[in-house]
């Protein structure tokens, strides 16, 4: 019997997984996955729960990974539907996580569970069910795949099922992601009256002047599988309520998305370089603390990404293209694992009030997972 993968977007849709919890959507899936001959286990970290599966022990071993933890619905009340209620409504699936990205979890779920079922390959499928996508990500897949390098376990390839298409089925699939990188910025100088600025040393004019000199430059043009790589000023504070008073400090973040003309390290010195530069002009002092979340990527092109960009023609007849656009998933840390490409639902929806996808887009994704389950073993023997 088919396993209908919108059926169970909705049951995973009604555990009330925000992260940290789990709702128990890795219950009810580890549950479904035993009884068609996987074997799981829960890897917990930090207060995280996930879930790995594998059916079958020989190699090639085809993996797919994806995350049940949602964000906070919000007010429950200006959705139109319950956002834990998994609700079918003209043709739409409503819900948190719908988009991002329970039906996606349904849909390879769904596709290695007939597949298995029927057509036992000769291989092994395995996936990797995160409950920290959504938080730091430091107790996720992570902890997964850190799991699975103690116990000797490996995926040869990889399908991350995180929304990739920006408005129509079929659109993009992800081969790469930009690396990202925050930088908190603090100037330091000595508290004053503003009606004897001689006597002070505002650090704001520092501050001020380093975050011009970091938003008008250039960082690239782009590369040959990038965008041109971006820098936001996304906040400023002084937390001073007195305008007769120079503050002693002052602090302000940057967030930077960038290619592969760049990594964090560098961008790291880049700023450093510039803020000692500023703090020397006007006597203050400036210090820097990095958070890079990841580096940029691209998984080669080939026979990997020509698979899975030729199931997703035959299944929406819409040739994709091959994207590194948009934030960071968990493909960044797979990478490092094994070659990995992003392919999943529209994703317009996701995070907002009355996040929702198309049902039949449900069912289009499910069939693209099962179409690359049956060319892939026959493409890549053991």
């Amino acid at each position: 019997m088919s396993t209908d993968p919108v059926a169970l977007t909705a049951e995973l849709i009604r555990c009330p997984s925000v992260t940290p919890a789990d709702g128990g959507a890795l219950a009810l899936l580890a549950g479904r996955l035993e009884a068609a001959g996987f074997v799981t286990e829960r890897i917990e970290r930090g207060g995280i729960a996930n879930l790995y599966a594998r059916w079958g022990r020989q190699a090639p071993a085809l993996g797919f990974n994806g995350h049940t933890d949602v964000v906070p619905p919000g007010d429950a009340a200006a959705w139109t539907h319950d956002p834990f209620g998994g609700v079918v409504a003209e043709g739409m699936l409503y819900g948190r996580g719908a988009a991002d990205m329970k039906s996606g979890v349904a849909a390879f779920a769904a596709a290695a569970l007939d597949f298995v079922t029927a057509t036992p390959p000769a291989g092994s499928v395995i996936l990797a069910i995160t409950g920290d996508e959504e938080g730091s990500a430091l107790d996720g897949t992570c902890a997964i795949l850190d799991w699975m390098a103690a116990k000797g376990e490996r995926m040869d390839h990889c399908l991350v099922g995180e929304p990739t298409c920006p408005a129509r089925m079929g659109e993009a699939i992800k081969i790469g992601r930009r690396g990202s990188l925050t930088a908190h910025v603090t100037a330091y100088g000595v508290q004053g009256h503003s009606a004897y600025p001689e006597r002070a040393k505002n650090p704001l004019p520092a501050l001020v002047r380093l975050l011009d000199r970091l938003a008008t430059r250039e960082l690239d043009r782009g590369t040959a599988d990038f965008g041109p790589s971006t820098l936001a000023i996304t906040s400023i504070d002084t937390g001073n309520p007195a305008s007769n008073v120079i503050p002693a400090e002052t602090r302000a973040t940057i967030n930077i998305r960038f290619n592969d003309a760049h990594s964090g390290a560098s961008l790291s010195a880049w700023i450093e370089e510039e803020a000692d530069r500023a703090a020397a002009e006007f006597g203050v002092g400036i210090a820097a603390r990095f958070e890079i979340s990841g580096e940029s990527f691209v998984t080669e092109r080939g026979a990997f990404t020509d698979l899975v960009a030729g199931a997703v023609a035959a299944e929406t007849g819409v040739t994709p293209e091959l994207s590194t656009s948009g934030g960071t998933s968990d493909a960044r840390f797979v990478k490092d694992h094994c070659p990995v490409v992003e392919i999943g639902l529209v994703g317009a929806t996701m995070h907002q009030t009355d996040e929702r996808v198309e049902v039949a887009h449900i069912h289009q994704l499910k069939a693209i997972y099962a179409r690359i389950l049956q060319e892939y073993f026959a493409r890549f023997p053991g």
